[in-house]
């Protein structure tokens, strides 16, 4: 019964980050189609997603995504450590306290993914 209160909670939470970055809440209840919404989140490629069926690449790749979420709102690598080892208390703050805002993929609002791709072959400056 425990759990079942955590998961429902933590799926609240994941609602709110939702909406707070601009996307819908309901796209955090449906599993693989989150993930893809999370790599939009933070500014990364769809094909993110099949990285995390990889084996130990996935780890890596859900460390990284958690780190990108966390810049997403202005957060620095502490709070990225905070929602690894502790979410069911970072989650929370991240997604319930009103000063913490979306500041865009990776914490670069002029950034997106559309720019990053057509960036590609372009000489760096």
């Amino acid at each position: 019964m425990f759990w079942l209160i955590v998961s429902v909670f933590m799926i609240v939470c994941m609602w709110k980050i939702f909406t707070k970055a601009g996307q819908e809440g309901w796209k955090a209840i449906i599993p693989i189609y989150n993930l893809y919404v999370l790599t939009q989140i933070v500014g990364k490629p769809w094909w993110w997603l099949l990285l995390c069926c990889i084996p130990f690449v996935n780890i890596v790749i859900g460390i990284w995504l958690t780190n990108l979420l966390s810049k997403s709102f202005g957060k620095s690598e502490g709070f990225t450590i905070g929602l690894i080892f502790l979410g069911i208390v970072f989650y929370p703050i991240l997604a319930f306290d009103r000063t913490i805002t979306y500041k865009g993929p990776a914490g670069d609002p002029t950034r997106s993914i559309t720019g990053d791709l057509s960036s590609i072959g372009q000489k760096l400056q």
